[in-house]
């Protein structure tokens, strides 16, 4: 954090002794040690914080990659549901239309069997 070394905490602990004193000394070393420990803590702290909230900002843009990834797979799944039912409707409506001339019925008043009855052939003996 700051580059101070061995001499400069010397001078700066003589200076201390003989503008505190040496009855307070004592005292004020460990309140400034206290408050050193509690800015300590309150960085750390801010720090943590900063770090969850860079962590969430990623996790929020991987929730919204994630929910436009699902929405493009859906509209895609949903096009191609629409384009299916549209090609089945136009298959089953054209195989619907029956021609006028399946339908009509015989000329001579005979019967018509259905299409779909199985046929019976005798036997010509």
């Amino acid at each position: 954090m700051f580059d101070i070394g061995f001499s400069e905490l010397l001078v700066i602990g003589v200076v201390a002794l003989i503008v505190i004193g040496p009855e307070r000394l004592p005292r004020v070393a460990r309140t400034l040690g206290h408050l050193m420990g509690r800015m300590q803590r309150y960085v750390a702290d801010v720090k943590a914080d900063i770090n969850r909230e860079v962590e969430l900002d990623e996790l929020r843009k991987m929730r919204d990659s994630v929910q436009e990834a699902a929405t493009n797979i859906e509209t895609s799944v949903q096009s191609e549901l629409s384009k299916t039912e549209t090609a089945l409707n136009q298959a089953a409506a054209a195989g619907a239309q029956v021609s006028p001339v399946q339908n009509a019925a015989p000329a001579s008043g005979e019967k018509r069997e259905p299409e779909d009855a199985p046929r019976v052939e005798e036997k010509v003996k």
